[in-house]
């Protein structure tokens, strides 16, 4: 699908890579935005985007902003929290993927994009591949990305839908909140400059992705895979180290803190401790990251510091 003008939905569109996808579409398309903003913000939206204030699992709400001159939706809506052991999580995300497609299939649109996670995998061998299997999630979050995964499937072999799954490294940049390593460890050391808590032993090491690196690769993605289901992972082929994480924002903060690891090896109930997926199906299709996975770390904690 050529992304230029085309009328595009973004739901959670006000919400981190949302917003910055907005930005990224708009100048080409009309871009409409729907999101509760509990996680988001109106003001991250460009000013030549439509936003409706409401709740995607509203039908009312949803009605207001998916109609049928919608070309394609990029479903971002979620409760986005890794760490939540809570099976209501898994009911809510599913909930809001099913009232999207639904809503699609009553207005006659059939092209969705939708935002899952490398938490689908579970603790995989590394690099992982999009053909790895079984998947065997660790998290409620994970499950619920892998539930909704399911039901788009169907939709893309029994509904005539084109379907593109984005399995998310860790997307970090402008905007990024609370809940994630590097505004927490900003946050912490803002409270106090002499000592940092770190989850876990420190020895987690994760792939991270900057957001403008994940955004160009979602619309390649759209604008290249032709198949009616499409999965890639969207990371980098390096990873970086909690511990890592740490001294690259206590040097951009110019501050030498001690460390006091919680224990373990792993942050969280359900924190996969090592991930990094393997990006040879994205290079395939003729793109790769600008950045690796220690450059995104440093830009984007320098753009979290400039934002204040």
């Amino acid at each position: 699908m050529d992304l230029t003008g085309k009328r595009v939905l973004v739901t959670g569109g006000a919400g981190f890579v949302g917003s910055h996808l907005a930005d990224r579409l708009v100048a080409d398309n009309e871009v409409v935005a729907i999101d509760d903003l509990s996680n988001g913000d109106p003001d991250w939206l460009p000013a030549e985007a439509e936003f409706v204030a409401g709740d995607v699992g509203d039908p009312e709400d949803l009605a207001a902003a998916l109609t049928a001159d919608v070309d394609v939706v990029f479903h971002f809506a979620a409760d986005k929290d890794p760490g939540r052991d809570d099976i209501d999580q898994y009911r809510e995300n599913n909930r809001l993927t099913e009232a999207v497609i639904q809503r699609m299939d009553e207005v006659g649109v059939d092209s969705i994009a939708f935002t899952s996670s490398s938490t689908v995998y579970g603790e995989a061998p590394r690099p992982t591949p999009e053909d790895f299997g079984p998947c065997e999630p660790i998290s409620v979050y994970g499950a619920s990305k892998l539930g909704e995964e399911g039901l788009l499937s169907v939709y893309a072999h029994s509904h005539d839908f084109d379907v593109w799954v984005y399995r998310f490294a860790n997307i970090v940049g402008p905007r990024l909140q609370r809940g994630a390593v590097i505004p927490d460890f900003i946050h912490k050391l803002r409270e106090d400059p002499h000592s940092l808590t770190v989850l876990g032993d420190g020895r987690q090491a994760k792939s991270y992705m900057h957001v403008a690196d994940c955004v160009d690769a979602m619309v390649h993605v759209v604008e290249q895979a032709e198949d009616p289901f499409s999965v890639y992972n969207l990371g980098t082929r390096s990873t970086t180290s909690v511990t890592t994480i740490a001294d690259v924002v206590s040097e951009e903060m110019g501050l030498d803190p001690d460390y006091e690891f919680t224990g373990g090896d792993r942050g969280w109930v359900g924190d996969v401790p090592k991930m990094r997926l393997a990006i040879g199906k994205l290079a395939d299709l003729g793109w790769t990251p600008d950045l690796d996975s220690d450059d995104a770390v440093r830009r984007a904690t320098r753009e979290l510091l400039a934002e204040g």
